[in-house]
């Protein structure tokens, strides 16, 4: 891999990993337009504790809190019931999904799920998905023709059972192209939690999912044709990046709607399907020597 090349993909890490279109997907994609090799599952990972370092760096007052709470109810019963604390646990809990399933599947997630035509696949469908939830959420927040918007929930009313649900939707992101914010996000909004909720979880439970999935993919870094180098090189620019779209983004949120990111998926992936069904890009496009 070029340092070129590895600014292009960080850049794309970075620009991509918060928004609801997929970061993986957008990581696979650019490197198959350009004629590159396929990063690979193990370089999607590393670049990801860049943007995780922004979460980290953007949250920093909220993980303090959360952190602090959390250890202090290891002792004290009392802090058990602390907002921080219960968020401490239902972090770890939402994250047991996606660690059980990201070792059960380590094959398929390096090999078979990086398939073009998935990828279009659930560009699409996640697309349809969030834009049926967005929906929801909208009519609720802002109300119909003879009826007052309806009440949403926020994190205070978080428990254990969505935490879960939340953890299952984030593992949905094990296959490229469904996007972890888009899949939790989306499970949030049909769970009735407001844009703003469902965006804050969605964010803080990534963080020990992805920061354990950059360190287990440690070991494979520097084989084949992506170097220490370019991969230290796109993590950096991947975590300048993210931090400025994370701030765009909750901003964003707090009073437009997921509708252009929608449109996107769904053009994204009609595009994808279209060419390889022409034969203008091949499903494994990069991989046979990536």
């Amino acid at each position: 891999m070029s340092w070129f090349e590895s600014f292009i993909l960080g850049l794309v890490q970075g620009l991509t990993e918060f928004l609801p279109i997929s970061s993986s997907a957008h990581l696979r994609l650019a490197a198959a337009f350009a004629g590159w090799h396929d990063p690979g599952a193990a370089f999607t990972a590393i670049t990801q504790i860049g943007t995780e370092c922004a979460v980290i760096l953007y949250f920093r007052k909220d993980i303090g809190r959360i952190i602090s709470a959390w250890f202090k109810s290891l002792t004290s019963r009392e802090a058990r019931g602390d907002h921080d604390a219960k968020m401490g646990w239902l972090v770890i809990v939402g994250s047991i999904p996606i660690g059980v399933l990201g070792i059960t599947f380590q094959d398929q997630i390096e090999g078979p799920f990086r398939d073009l035509r998935l990828i279009a696949t659930t560009l699409v469908v996640m697309g349809l998905v969030l834009g049926f939830a967005d929906f929801l959420a909208a009519r609720d927040e802002n109300g119909g023709r003879h009826r007052a918007g309806g009440q949403r929930k926020t994190l205070d009313d978080l428990g254990v059972r969505d935490g879960l649900i939340y953890g299952c939707c984030q593992a949905l992101a094990l296959v490229p192209g469904v996007s972890r914010s888009g899949a939790t996000i989306s499970g949030g909004l049909l769970m009735g939690y407001t844009r703003a909720a469902a965006a804050r979880y969605s964010f803080l439970l990534a963080i020990p999912a992805v920061l354990a999935s950059g360190i287990f993919e440690l070991k494979d870094a520097g084989e084949g044709h992506v170097s220490w180098g370019p991969t230290l090189f796109a993590t950096v620019i991947a975590f300048a990046v993210g931090y400025a779209v994370i701030a765009w983004f909750m901003r964003y949120i707090s009073h437009r709607s997921f509708l252009p990111f929608v449109v996107y998926r769904i053009a994204l992936g009609l595009v994808v399907f279209g060419l390889v069904q022409s034969g203008a890009l091949s499903p494994h496009a990069g991989e046979s020597t990536g």
